[in-house]
Formats: C-alpha cells, sequence, structure tokens
C-alpha cells in the first residue's frame, strides 16, 4: 500500500432507534434513500471523489448487512492497491481491560489507533456514516493546512432558533475557534458542527490517549475531546460548507429527505456527472411502466414495475404497484408489492412487504406510517408478519 497523506474513518455503528423498524436488524449507515442508495454511501462517494482512498469504516451494532454491502469496496472504486475500505469492528486485545464494545465516538477510533499507525497518514479525517450530503474533502484538507491547523471542524450555519439543539462553534474573523458549546439555550453563534473533523495524526493520537484515561469521559468528540483540545490551545478552525446535509435521524426526516429529491431543482444533486454517488446495488433489468400507469412528479428506480398510480413518491428496486393501486408521498423499499386496488399515503413501507388488494395505509400530515420489514397489510388493517 503506498503512503497516503490523508485517510479516514467512517464512524458506521450507530443503532439509529429513533427510525424504529428500519433499523431493528440493520446499522443506521445501512438505512436505504433515494431509490438505490445506502446512507453509507454518501461519505465513502465524497471520499472517492475527494482522491481519498484509505478508509476505515467502524461497525458495531447489527453489522451484517452493512458489512456484507460494503464488501472489498469495488462499488465506490477503492478496491484498488493505493488503498482501499477496512471494516473494523471491536475485537479482543491482549488488554482484557479494553475488551469492551465502543463507548463512543472518540473510543471508536482510540480502540483503532493500531490500524492508523499502520497506515500513517498525515492526517485523519473522522465522519459520521450516516449523513446525507455532498462535500469535497480535498477542498477541507486544503483549508486546513492554509491555516496551519492542528484540528478542523466542519460547520454550516444554521437558523438562529435550531442553533440550542447542536454543538455549536463560536469564531473570529478568520475562522478560528473560540469557543465550543454543546446545545447552548444562548448561543454565541450559529456555526453548527457537523461532526466532520480533519486531524493532525500525532494530535489526534495525544488527545485519544489523554481520554482514554479519563474515568468519567463519555469518550466522545463533541462532548469531551474537541472541548479538552480548545481548553489546551490547540489551533483549531472551523470550516464552513454551504449546501445541502440531512442528519436523517427519525422517520419524519428521512422520509422528508426522500421528498426533498422530488424537486424540480433538488439542493441534493444526485445527478451530478461530476460528483457521482456511487451504491452497491446489483445491476438489474429497466423499471416498467403499464400501459394504463400514471406516474407523477417520482423517482422509479430499475427493476420495479408501476401499472397503477404513483405521485411524488420514491419507488426503490424489485417493486410491484399493481394496476389500480394508488402510491401517494410515500417511500417504497425493495420487493414490497402494492396490489390492485390498495392506497398508501404518507408513508414508509419497509422491504418485501404485501400490501393485500384493497388495504390502505395513510399517514397524516407530520405523522408517517412506517411500516417495518416482511410485514403484510389487509384491508382490515390488521398488520401480520409474512410467513416465510
Amino acid at each position: 500500500m503506498q503512503k497516503t497523506e490523508c485517510m479516514a474513518m467512517i464512524l458506521a455503528g450507530g443503532k439509529g432507534s429513533r427510525l424504529g423498524a428500519l433499523t431493528k436488524s440493520l446499522a443506521k449507515p445501512g438505512v436505504m434513500f433515494g431509490g438505490k442508495y445506502r446512507l453509507i454511501d454518501f461519505p465513502l462517494s465524497n471520499c472517492h471523489n475527494s482522491g481519498i482512498n484509505t478508509v476505515g469504516i467502524l461497525t458495531q451494532y447489527q453489522p451484517l448487512e452493512l458489512n456484507w454491502y460494503i464488501g472489498n469496496g469495488s462499488s465506490w472504486e477503492m478496491d484498488s492497491n493505493e488503498g482501499g475500505t477496512f471494516v473494523l469492528p471491536p475485537y479482543m486485545r491482549d488488554d482484557e481491560s479494553s475488551n469492551k464494545w465502543y463507548q463512543g465516538t472518540a473510543d471508536a477510533i482510540y480502540q483503532n489507533i493500531n490500524f492508523i499507525d499502520m497506515i500513517d497518514p498525515e492526517y485523519v479525517l473522522v465522519l459520521s456514516g450516516d449523513h446525507i450530503y455532498s462535500m469535497n474533502y480535498a477542498k477541507m484538507l486544503a483549508f486546513h493546512k492554509k491555516h496551519r491547523a492542528a484540528v478542523t471542524v466542519a460547520t454550516m450555519a444554521v437558523p438562529w432558533e435550531d442553533a440550542p439543539s447542536f454543538g455549536i462553534m463560536a469564531t473570529n474573523q478568520n475562522m478560528k475557534i473560540t469557543e465550543f458549546q454543546e446545545k447552548p439555550k444562548q448561543p454565541k453563534s450559529n456555526q453548527a458542527s457537523m461532526g466532520i473533523y480533519i486531524f493532525n495524526k500525532d494530535v489526534l493520537k495525544r488527545f485519544l490517549n489523554k481520554d482514554a484515561k479519563e474515568a468519567n469521559s463519555e469518550h466522545d468528540f463533541g462532548k469531551n475531546v474537541i472541548p479538552a483540545m480548545l481548553e489546551a490551545n490547540i489551533s483549531m478552525y472551523a470550516f464552513p460548507y454551504e449546501g445541502y446535509w440531512k442528519d436523517v435521524g427519525t422517520v419524519k426526516s428521512l422520509w422528508a429527505a426522500n421528498m426533498d429529491l422530488l424537486a424540480e431543482e433538488p439542493a441534493l444533486n444526485l445527478y451530478d456527472k461530476t460528483w457521482r454517488i456511487f451504491s452497491g446495488n446489483r445491476d438489474l433489468p429497466p423499471h416498467y411502466i403499464g400501459p394504463h400507469a400514471v406516474v407523477q412528479t417520482s423517482l422509479i428506480a430499475e427493476g420495479a414495475s408501476v401499472m397503477g398510480r404513483v405521485a411524488h413518491s420514491v419507488i426503490f428496486y424489485n417493486t410491484i404497484v399493481e394496476e389500480g393501486a394508488v402510491v401517494i408521498d410515500s417511500v417504497i423499499l425493495p420487493g414490497t408489492v402494492i396490489e390492485k386496488g390498495a392506497v398508501v399515503e404518507h408513508a414508509i413501507i419497509g422491504e418485501r412487504c404485501q400490501i393485500r388488494a384493497n388495504a390502505e395505509i395513510k399517514g397524516e400530515g407530520t405523522n408517517i406510517y412506517l411500516l417495518g420489514n416482511d410485514k403484510e397489510i389487509y384491508p382490515e388493517g390488521n398488520e401480520v408478519l409474512k410467513s416465510s
């Protein structure tokens, strides 16, 4: 493996409990989005497009499907001798006191310091594996080097009324961070941390080693490590990001992010040939639109068959919407069948579901109906697990 200037470490072990049935047996970064993608596709594609070819992926909760999906990284063209993707679950070490699950975002990186030492980069890029956005990390790295920073934190301006919900970075006119406020009642800035960091490797190691010895620490970058670095007067800068960014931590936000793609000019452009979002999906035949079908303002993935009406919805691959069925303002995941006469509105329908003839599923307003994987819905409204 060639010497690399900057490597990435993607935190991909999150449970995503607020996504309910969607993450019952799947880590949050593996959640599906946009007709053919998973959340992990976005940081991996950003890495590829930014020229960062060595990526560690730290998994923990329900990792099997995510590990299978990532494979050797070939879907993101990272299976070369110049780098690669490396799945890094927790593992046993000689020190029995350290044989434990990842205890926080910082601890996850700390437990893989030996991997970072093996790659021996100058800089370490730390990312979350469950955010939807397109970012050129090469520009962030250039900013980091230009300012001779030890740490750079990606930030974005949020509405002032939303600032108390974020970690807030107060900066001077040169974007040097002067103060960090964790979900402040009275924020001094509206520059919110995106959970994207570039560290000089030696600085990162020093503070992770220090944090690991703190018995009362939560071993979290935002809560513990970044404040400790500021207290020690480490040179830290904010890299301002302008663009689409979503943390889809709830069913409502995941549904809304899918609906965002249906705008006439969506803020997240999946059709940008200069910044392709790669995915690991199988090659499938083209989708089929039947002779009596009506499709309006929707994304229809390959392998799908639509004979009924679909309006303002995202239809994943290998789904079937039968003649007379209606799907409105909804997200239908792979392998699901909407039978004739069935109606689905304001919903996210899981994988391999069967919405029986004349059944109705309707969410209302911001209350999105969520149906987990492998379920059947009958006209009487009964929800049952599909028989295998």
